[in-house]
């Protein structure tokens, strides 16, 4: 196994307040990665001091077999980066700020790179558009056309795909998975959990902290979370009754069904049995990617709070 990224006690502080605490970081190359965490949690500071445009307050390893962070220049010239907003010249066309891009990593064969990025990405039709005029899908083909017309070998995503329609989404995924099939690796953070499924393995981070690493199937039996689902007329309105109870550590609407979800499975059983009547009806049923990241995050968050006291 190869790794692209071997880092290990990164942190970083602004102020006083420390953002990403001792993150330990291992990713094969080829891999996609999901980066998941509440916002504010340091995803995108990490992120940030992987590519090399933040230094970390200390931390070690290696980036794409170059040692992290003393290179940190070389390690840019072999990465992509993808900002949450979108970064490029709104007052030029997509092939003019495909070409400006060109020219920054000083490559060669500007004309011929630029054509095949928009021939790849289907942006040739557009390529004299301006990129103000273009809609949140476009204007996310033409930021990804950016990040990888230097032809890198490690791709960071920040939140790439907020506020994009769902065929967007799924084209951009399409893609990744194709670059990815290249030996391209890539590290992606994404709030939807349905991209999060579509990642080789995950990463969860809270309060700076790593807290969860594995496949999504790894990180649902780890959480060892019992989950039952309440089904028929107003089960959802169950809710009220329900939270807060002993045993109970979440309970998620779903439509119309509700997910009561905890780690003691006697306590659990014992919480919903007044329940077991019509109209209502119980199965249980596997935890959810969501139900796991909820569950860790209202675990650590006590677990903090019960720190600060």
């Amino acid at each position: 196994m190869t790794l692209a990224i071997d880092v290990s006690g990164l942190n970083k502080s602004f102020g006083g307040h420390r953002v990403v605490r001792d993150v330990a970081l291992k990713i094969e190359e080829g891999h996609i990665t999901g980066f998941l965490g509440p916002n504010g949690s340091g995803k995108t500071t990490t992120l940030r001091m992987l590519c090399g445009l933040l230094t970390p307050d200390s931390g070690k390893g290696s980036v794409l077999g170059l040692d992290f962070p003393s290179e940190a220049e070389a390690i840019k010239r072999q990465t992509g980066y993808m900002t949450q907003r979108f970064s490029l010249y709104e007052d030029l066309t997509i092939e003019e700020n495909l070409a400006f891009i060109a020219r920054v990593y000083s490559l060669d064969r500007v004309s011929s790179r630029v054509d095949q990025a928009l021939d790849k990405l289907g942006l040739q039709d557009r390529r004299k558009q301006l990129a103000a005029q273009l809609s949140g899908g476009w204007k996310q083909r033409l930021a990804l056309a950016a990040a990888t017309l230097h032809e890198p070998r490690l791709l960071l995503l920040d939140e790439p795909t907020a506020g994009v329609d769902p065929q967007a989404r799924r084209d951009f995924w399409d893609e990744i998975h194709a670059l990815s099939d290249t030996g391209i690796t890539v590290l992606v953070s994404t709030h939807y959990m349905d991209e999060a499924e579509r990642c080789h393995d995950i990463a969860y981070i809270f309060n700076g902290d790593l807290i969860a690493r594995g496949t999504a199937d790894e990180l649902i039996n780890q959480s060892r979370l019992v989950t039952y689902e309440a089904q028929g007329q107003g089960a959802d309105r169950l809710a009220r009754d329900l939270n807060g109870k002993p045993g109970i550590e979440m309970v998620s609407p779903f439509g119309s069904a509700l997910h009561v979800s905890g780690t003691d499975r006697s306590a659990l059983e014992k919480a919903i049995e007044p329940f077991r009547r019509e109209p209502w009806h119980w199965l249980e049923v596997e935890p959810s990617l969501e139900d796991v990241f909820i569950h860790l995050m209202h675990s650590e968050g006590s677990n903090h709070l019960g720190e600060a006291a």
